[in-house]
């Protein structure tokens, strides 16, 4: 089974998806010590195949769901 990578290093926009170059929220180690990065859609594409060659995954999908910060300016 395939462990949640604890985030040392964040996914950055300059980070992008290995598929489609799309920013990246998924960063997945395979077992063969190579390393892959994913946008959510190509994660949810191909998840069942990840998963069984990685030793660990870093999903910071979640981050999509947040809200931007707003500046006082914007609020008038």
């Amino acid at each position: 089974m395939t462990g949640t990578l604890a985030p040392t290093q964040p996914l950055t926009a300059a980070d992008r998806c290995d598929r489609c170059g799309a920013q990246a929220y998924v960063r997945v180690v395979l077992n063969s010590g190579g390393e892959l990065l994913f946008c959510a859609h190509h994660m949810r594409e191909h998840d069942d195949s990840i998963r069984k060659i990685a030793s660990e995954i870093q999903d910071e999908t979640s981050r999509l769901q947040e809200s931007p910060a707003t500046s006082a300016d914007e609020e008038r």
